[in-house]
């Protein structure tokens, strides 16, 4: 398989990996789940951890031809809109965002002016759509169960999971948002886990897992098969959502879940500045 180069980018405060890939044969690349920095305390917005990446994009001449997020996230804010605009590239997330925006625009009370249909983004990926990241050919493959929308993209040995598998000490995403589903996750790893071992395999997120001193991003199919603590070899179905939903039931609520829903559903964008010119998000009361 082809052998892209990686480079990640950590947000502690939000446990959140951040991916530049290339090809280093055209020097052509794509940017994965970039974060924008939030304070959720002052409301205010800073593009810190994003113009970071895009120092080393343009210090390495790299020509941006992707920004994707591998799904609606719900634990930080995408600054996926601003890296497109600094960079180019099409912006581009699975097509099951409807099913998020539907019941996301639902639970915001969003309106008719916010589009359920996707159209916020440049590109819709279909579960085993192939494309292109300069000469390495990529595949987009449906992952859901998390949400109904995560996609694991596949840009030549290297597999970018999303929330879907974490590094193998820790586990798995939990699935007890709207629209998740244990045994559809369970379904999913077992597609990832049909690539071949070396795979390498890039988490968007590490809470490095007790008795770990580092935090980690990259592991591989073969270590997950063998050692996720949720899900590895031998693990079926059965057991694995009887510990998925038990687990999720002990875990609060992501503290920007709120914010960020809002935001991603709109592509990254912040809602439209009322007619006092101030941006504003909801906070809906008893609602999850």
């Amino acid at each position: 398989m082809q052998h892209p180069e990686v480079k990640a980018f950590f947000d502690e405060s939000t446990n959140t990996f951040s991916y530049v890939v290339w090809d280093p044969a055209s020097m052509r690349a794509a940017v994965l789940d970039p974060l924008l920095d939030y304070d959720a305390s002052s409301g205010r917005t800073r593009h810190v951890s994003a113009d970071a990446l895009i120092a080393f994009v343009r210090a390495g001449r790299l020509e941006v031809e992707w920004v994707i997020d591998t799904h609606v996230h719900a634990d930080h804010l995408s600054a996926a809109p601003y890296v497109k605009a600094c960079l180019g590239g099409r912006l581009g997330i699975g097509e099951h965002i409807r099913t998020v925006q539907q019941t996301f625009g639902t639970l915001f009370n969003a309106g008719d002016d916010f589009h359920r249909d996707g159209s916020q983004f440049d590109h819709l990926f279909s579960d085993g759509e192939r494309y292109m990241v300069g000469s390495i050919e990529a595949t987009a493959i449906h992952t859901p169960g998390h949400t109904p929308a995560c996609m694991t993209h596949l840009i030549g040995d290297a597999a970018f999971v999303g929330d879907t598998l974490f590094m193998p000490d820790y586990g798995t995403a939990r699935c007890d948002f709207p629209g998740g589903d244990a045994g559809a996750l369970y379904r999913s790893i077992q597609r990832i886990f049909a690539l071949p071992g070396a795979t390498r395999i890039f988490v968007c997120h590490d809470y490095k897992a007790t008795g770990r001193e580092e935090f980690a991003h990259e592991t591989s199919v073969a270590a997950e098969r063998s050692g996720n603590i949720h899900v590895h070899d031998g693990v079926d179905e059965a057991a694995f959502v009887q510990l998925r939903m038990a687990r999720d039931a002990t875990l609060p609520v992501p503290k920007l879940i709120l914010p960020a829903v809002q935001v991603n559903m709109r592509a990254g964008e912040l809602p439209p500045a009322e007619d006092n010119g101030v941006r504003y998000l909801k906070i809906p009361l008893d609602a999850i």
